[in-house]
């Protein structure tokens, strides 16, 4: 009886439990068999090989989940449509890009924030956010890095800071599609980690969680919202705190290749010293040059006193199938 083949997963698995020996100068894993194992062709193969138990030619289900029971769960991105974003808006999508698939969205944006003897100006560029579907359709990695250059004036003339923010790490989770009135839901695990600039880290883990929804209600008109809750620092203290961000927003498909929207956003925290509740008000317009690059455009406003007064900026988003 022929031995069946292991999969570059199950492999993985099974060698971390044994002890790797020095062979020829390299470190490598020998199988019971005796057949040597490098590390390079191991990674390669629980990559390339596993995708989380389907074959090479079955992306799996769409979405984890289905609103019917006994249903095939159905969904999951239609690489011949053109591209969905997490940017321009604060809402991110209730869709993940798909196996296989590498989408790299980024931009710039320009916030100003005018206080009783304090003025703040901060430019965000590059912004870029990775997106990778991995394993199945409903799967995907996300990384971003944010770099900053802050200019303050308190009254005695501009200070600049300048450096990255921490670095912003996620899986997100496609749990459903649309069924009639219930929503395409998503749920993105996220955190972020203390490797930023040493002005403008938190010097902590901060992980928190993003429920996304959304309705088509027609070919041209979808609604949608998210709701986070996050671990947060204040700005005051330097204390952790809680932090509850919610969102809604209204999208509109003015032609195949032009979209707009207009968004409500507002942090609410919880514990905190000093950090108070803020709310937005913002909206854009999207640009399809193709079915895999998009360019957009956004600007907004604070809606309260706590809030800074504007934000605008513009990103491209780019598809790689």
């Amino acid at each position: 009886m022929a031995k069946p083949m292991r999969n570059g997963l199950s492999l993985l698995l099974g060698l971390l439990l044994t002890t790797p020996v020095v062979s020829g100068g390299e470190l490598v894993w020998i199988e019971e068999d005796g057949t040597t194992v490098e590390p390079a062709s191991l990674l390669k193969a629980a990559v390339s090989e596993s995708h989380l138990g389907f074959p090479d030619d079955d992306n799996g289900p769409g979405t984890l989940l289905s609103w019917r029971y006994g249903e095939g769960n159905s969904g999951g991105p239609d690489l011949d449509a053109p591209l969905v974003t997490d940017r321009p808006d604060f809402t991110e999508a209730s869709s993940t890009v798909g196996r296989g698939v590498l989408q790299i969205e980024f931009g710039y944006t320009l916030t100003l924030d005018d206080e009783p003897g304090s003025k703040q100006r901060i430019h965000s560029a590059g912004e870029p956010l990775l997106r990778w579907g991995m394993g199945a359709d409903w799967l995907e990695l996300r990384l971003a890095l944010f770099p900053i250059h802050q200019r303050t004036d308190d009254g005695s003339g501009w200070r600049s800071i300048g450096g990255t923010e921490d670095l912003y790490l996620g899986t997100k989770i496609a749990l459903t599609s649309q069924e009639c009135h219930w929503p395409e839901t998503a749920l993105i695990v996220q955190a972020t980690v203390p490797t930023g600039s040493n002005q403008l880290t938190n010097r902590d883990v901060l992980p928190g969680v993003n429920l996304l929804y959304s309705w088509e209600l027609n070919e041209s008109v979808a609604l949608g919202g998210s709701t986070q809750a996050n671990r947060a620092i204040d700005g005051g203290s330097e204390e952790a705190y809680s932090e509850i961000a919610q969102s809604a927003t209204v999208v509109l498909d003015l032609s195949d290749r032009v979209g707009m929207f207009t968004e409500w956003f507002a942090m609410f925290p919880n514990g905190a010293d000093t950090a108070q509740v803020e709310h937005y008000l913002d909206g854009g317009f999207t640009f399809l040059l193709s079915n895999d690059v998009q360019f957009d455009v956004r600007a907004g406003y604070g809606m309260n006193r706590a809030a800074a007064d504007f934000f605008a900026g513009a990103g491209l988003s780019i598809r790689f199938k």
